[in-house]
């Protein structure tokens, strides 16, 4: 199983929708880097990194490069409550009820980040955290900035 999430695998494909309602899939986001945040609402450590989040959205704004936050809550009115309330940035989505993709990246615990290519292709399946100082770096170097 791990085989399937190592660094140049595709990643699985995923359809969940925003806080609109709009369903929104990986295929949709090709071109860009993607950086996605798995979180929930009811998760302390998810939430203490949107500070560190929203400062590297700041950073790359305008760049190669799309940032997706993913939550795993079944609340989906404390979702759609915290996205609004909190003002948060990039595309966020509700896996709404469907675990495929956290299973296929063997999400046993969150926040967990995920690095993608342009095509798709998984960078890093485990990702530093916004808050460390390697994932500016390593977003530098990637993004020539």
């Amino acid at each position: 199983r791990w085989a399937a999430i190592a660094p140049g695998q595709t990643s699985l494909d995923f359809c969940f929708p925003d806080v609109d309602g709009k369903e929104i899939c990986l295929k949709d986001l090709a071109g860009k880097y993607i950086f996605i945040d798995m979180w929930a609402t009811w998760c302390g450590p998810c939430r203490a990194q949107f500070p560190a989040l929203r400062k590297l959205e700041h950073r790359y704004k305008g760049k190669d490069i799309q940032f997706v936050g993913i939550s795993s809550d079944s609340d989906k009115k404390a979702w759609e409550q915290v996205v609004r309330g909190e003002n948060l940035m990039g595309i966020q989505l509700n896996i709404d009820g469907n675990r495929e993709f956290m299973d296929a990246y063997m999400i046993a615990a969150i926040p967990r980040f995920i690095l993608l290519d342009k095509e798709g292709k998984i960078i890093q399946a485990d990702m530093t955290r916004p808050s460390d100082p390697k994932t500016q770096q390593f977003l530098d170097d990637l993004l020539n900035y």
